[in-house]
């Protein structure tokens, strides 16, 4: 009986940890973390309509095969991020003029492409604990590696950096997280230039049974030129609605996408599935 019960106490933290800490569907970050010598795991597929690449010319559906992201718990207010996929896929539906269109290698009348996605690598610290009269609070800084490529048109060869501020509070059976900061985004066609873009995003999550949520966002960045931006860097903005079934370690989700700017798809879903485990030991302080 001892056991029996310290194994449902531990599943139950594990399950709470899971749902406040981590995001799938949606991309706006909550400030906790995953836990001391806690590993998660996700996984996914992405299908949008109508997506546009400026720097290429390219435009068409997506289909994201293999979406990761790997978290290492490395304390109990720090973790380790890595995110990226495995294969994107564009059926081409339309080609123009643009300016890295010269260095596209497809073959003559082709009518798909595709690559690696973009790695991310970075960390999460959360910095204040969340208490009955105020959010709790994290920074989290990350760098963009240019894995796809231009020749293929669905990559930039850039390198990026982000830094945000996170929020998050649960009121009754509902979870409120806000990010707030900035990206520095390189121009891909002339290297002495980048943009500056702010970035931002709030997410709501309402437990509606045990082990079920419903969640919605926006999320996205916008430029804060004046004039044109580089090409690349343009204000992109998306809502995605959905849900999240706990079972456990797993949990499954998936969500509706639908673009805000008109450069963005106009219309999409999301599904996969995420995972956390003890998978080391941190050593004591």
């Amino acid at each position: 009986m001892k056991s029996r019960t310290l194994v449902m106490a531990g599943a139950m933290a594990l399950t709470a940890t899971m749902a406040a800490a981590q995001s799938r569907p949606l991309v706006t970050e909550d400030p906790e973390v995953v836990g001391a010598g806690q590993m998660l795991i996700e996984a996914g597929v992405d299908r949008q309509q109508g997506v546009s690449y400026p720097a290429s010319g390219l435009q068409g559906n997506l289909f994201r095969l293999g979406t990761f992201g790997f978290s290492f718990g490395v304390s109990s207010i720090a973790e380790i991020q890595i995110d990226g996929g495995v294969r994107d896929s564009l059926s081409i539906t339309k080609q123009s003029a643009a300016p890295l269109a010269y260095m596209l290698t497809l073959a003559p009348g082709a009518t798909t492409t595709g690559d690696f996605e973009d790695g991310i690598i970075g960390a999460k610290i959360r910095v204040m604990s969340e208490t009955d009269g105020r959010p709790a609070l994290a920074l989290k800084f990350a760098t963009r590696l240019p894995n796809a490529q231009n020749e293929t048109g669905l990559g930039l060869d850039t390198t990026d950096f982000m830094f945000s501020f996170l929020f998050g509070k649960t009121v009754q059976s509902v979870r409120v997280v806000g990010n707030v900061g900035f990206g520095i985004l390189g121009d891909p066609v002339r290297g002495d230039r980048q943009n500056d873009v702010l970035l931002y995003g709030v997410s709501l999550a309402r437990a509606v049974r045990d082990g079920l949520e419903v969640v919605a966002e926006v999320n996205g960045r916008a430029n804060t030129r004046s004039n044109t931006p580089p090409v690349g860097t343009e204000s992109h903005s998306v809502l995605r609605v959905g849900g999240r079934l706990t079972r456990g370690p797993v949990r499954l989700d998936g969500a509706l996408m639908i673009g805000v700017t008109e450069r963005d798809p106009s219309w999409g879903f999301t599904a996969g599935l995420t995972w956390v485990f003890k998978a080391f030991t941190v050593p004591p302080q």
